[in-house]
């Protein structure tokens, strides 16, 4: 069957809004199309926070050819002032006759009202259209407005048989050069890496970005023992990646470093609470949050159900006895077995890649 204009308009709003990925924190990704008998006459994506909006980029593309039009946005256009003026605003005074729009914009500040102003200024506004797919692209903004909590995301790699190193500890690289670059792209696409301290002894990453164009994330030590030694790289480069550490109140007042923020976390006999650690990382405007190890934290993650988004990198060797990539689950009987919903697997260089949803997130 043939792909009817309508969703072709709105593939190409949100291929543009694709290009604006990692760059637009706090804001969601949005591009948009003006259509006037059945011609694109402008086309624009919100390149990052603080600079025009789609919808003002393709209103301003298109001129006076816009009078009469059609706008194809993936996002209902926002109603109010913040760093720029109502898209709204703009639409209107552009003599656009009816806005397609895939998903309501949940931020309280919007939330159908957009589209209401534009209803009561004549304008025909159409909701729903490739719903799914702009769900997708801006999950991460639509669980930070729905929870206040950020979007985690958790990357792992291990081999065939489910090992991340030998019993030496040996682990670099089990994972081909295209995988590395896939893990600094995750990074430079989110607000904030977090990794333990046992991974910051064991491998001293930088959890920078560097394979890739992008900006640097927040890096995260999140753990109950923050005497961890100055001449780690976590600690260094401050002045283009900050660092955090999230400890007890108690192991807080124990961190002698300077230029660190330091969090504060609730304590349990099981440790620090992670839940509360996502409350908080919230409250600091973190919407994306990188889960990229070791062992522990990622199996207490996906123990508590706090993983939104999995992605899995499996290199194609057999280590045998060694370092395992997920601990004990405390998982029984297999229908209690972590599942996935949505997963997908693609080639990664020589790696195969698994990205999965687990299922109730």
């Amino acid at each position: 069957m043939a792909e009817d204009s309508s969703s072709r308009y709105m593939k190409l709003a949100l291929s543009l809004a694709k290009r604006g990925r990692g760059k637009t924190s706090p804001n969601p990704m949005v591009g948009a199309v003006v259509v006037k008998e059945g011609r694109i006459v402008g086309e624009g994506y919100h390149r990052r926070a603080g600079t025009a909006h789609a919808e003002v980029l393709a209103l301003k593309e298109a001129g006076g050819r816009a009078r009469g039009g059609d706008l194809y946005v993936n996002l209902e256009p926002c109603c109010h002032y913040g760093r720029t003026r109502p898209c709204t605003d703009a639409i209107i005074e552009a003599g656009i006759k009816r806005v397609i729009y895939a998903i309501t914009d949940p931020n309280p500040l919007v939330d159908g009202k957009g589209a209401k102003i534009l209803n009561s200024n004549g304008i025909k506004t159409e909701r729903g259209l490739l719903e799914n797919d702009a769900s997708h692209l801006n999950e991460i903004y639509l669980k930070y407005i729905a929870t206040g909590r950020p979007f985690v995301v958790l990357k792992t790699a291990q081999s065939l048989d489910g090992r991340i190193a030998t019993l030496t500890g040996d682990s670099k690289w089990i994972s081909g050069p295209e995988a590395l670059k896939f893990a600094h792209r995750l990074r430079a696409e989110c607000d904030a890496v977090a990794v333990g301290s046992g991974t910051v002894r064991a491998d001293n990453p930088q959890l920078t970005v560097r394979l890739v164009k992008g900006k640097n994330p927040y890096r995260i030590i999140l753990t109950e023992h923050p005497d961890i030694s100055n001449h780690f790289n976590i600690f260094k480069n401050n002045d283009d990646a900050k660092t955090i550490v999230a400890t007890s109140q108690e192991a807080a007042g124990k961190i002698g470093k300077k230029n660190l923020i330091v969090w504060t976390i609730r304590k349990n006999k099981k440790g620090l609470v992670l839940k509360d650690f996502l409350e908080v990382a919230g409250q600091f405007g973190i919407q994306s949050l990188l889960i990229e190890g070791g062992s522990r934290l990622a199996t207490s993650f996906l123990k508590e159900g706090l993983v939104d988004k999995h992605h899995l990198m499996i290199a194609p060797l057999l280590i045998g006895k060694g370092l395992e990539g997920i601990g004990d689950l405390h998982i029984r009987r297999l229908t209690e077995a972590v599942k996935y919903r949505e997963y997908k697997f693609e080639r990664c260089g020589k790696d195969m890649l698994f990205t999965g949803y687990p299922e109730g997130k």
